[in-house]
C-alpha cells in the first residue's frame, strides 16, 4: 500500500510538474492577463465541466465572485451549474445544449468562457464552444490526454498530457486555475 501511494503521490508531481514546462508558464500568463483585462473591461467568465470538472468550474467561480488570497471586490465569474437549467435542457432539447445554452443566454461579447474536461471530446462543451464563438466571446480550454476533439477550437488551451485517468488531469487544472486567480488578484488589486 506503501508503494502504490507513493507512485500517486509522485503522479500528482509529474501531472503538476507540466506546469512548470515553458507551455504550461506561457498558458498561465496569458489566460491571466486575458481573464484580467475581461474583468477591467466588465466582462464577465462563463465555466462549465461535466462531473468533477464541473465541481472544479464551480470552485474556479467562486474563488471569483468570493475571496481566494485577500478581501477584494467580488469578480464576476458564473458556473453553468444550475441544477434546474441541465435537467430541463437535456430533457427538452439534449444534454449536448446544456452548456450552450447557458452561454447563449449569459454571454456576451467582451466575456470569457473557460471549458473544463479531461478528455476534451465531451459534445456538450464542444456546442458550447461554438456557442461561445458566435457570441464574439473569448474561450479558454482546459483539457486532458491528447487534448480530443476540442484541441484546437480555443484562443487559449492546457493540455495536461500522458494520464489515463482523469484525477490527475483535475488536480492539474485546480492548481493552474488557482495560479491563474493569484496572477489575476495581483494585476487588478496591487
Amino acid at each position: 500500500m506503501e508503494s502504490q501511494i507513493l507512485s500517486s503521490v509522485e503522479d500528482g508531481i509529474r501531472a503538476i510538474g507540466a506546469l512548470r514546462d515553458p507551455k504550461g508558464i506561457s498558458f498561465i500568463l496569458k489566460a491571466a492577463d486575458l481573464i484580467a483585462e475581461c474583468f477591467e473591461k466588465k466582462g464577465k467568465l462563463l465555466i462549465a465541466g461535466n462531473g468533477g470538472s464541473l465541481c472544479d468550474a464551480m470552485h474556479f467561480a467562486e474563488e471569483l465572485t468570493g475571496v481566494f488570497r485577500q478581501k477584494r471586490r467580488a469578480l464576476p465569474a458564473i458556473a453553468l451549474s444550475c441544477p434546474g437549467h441541465l435537467t430541463c435542457t437535456a430533457n427538452d432539447l439534449g444534454f449536448e445544449d446544456v452548456f450552450a445554452r447557458g452561454v447563449e443566454a449569459y454571454g456576451q461579447p467582451g466575456d470569457i468562457f473557460v471549458a473544463l474536461t479531461t478528455s476534451g471530446n465531451s459534445q456538450n462543451l464542444i456546442e458550447a464552444v461554438n456557442m461561445a464563438r458566435e457570441k464574439g466571446l473569448k474561450v479558454i480550454s482546459f483539457l486532458g490526454k491528447t487534448g480530443g476533439k476540442l484541441k484546437g477550437m480555443s484562443d487559449l488551451e492546457l493540455c495536461i498530457e500522458g494520464f489515463s485517468f482523469s484525477d490527475r488531469i483535475q488536480e492539474a487544472h485546480m492548481a493552474a486555475i488557482h495560479i491563474i486567480i493569484e496572477i489575476v488578484e495581483k494585476k487588478l488589486f496591487s
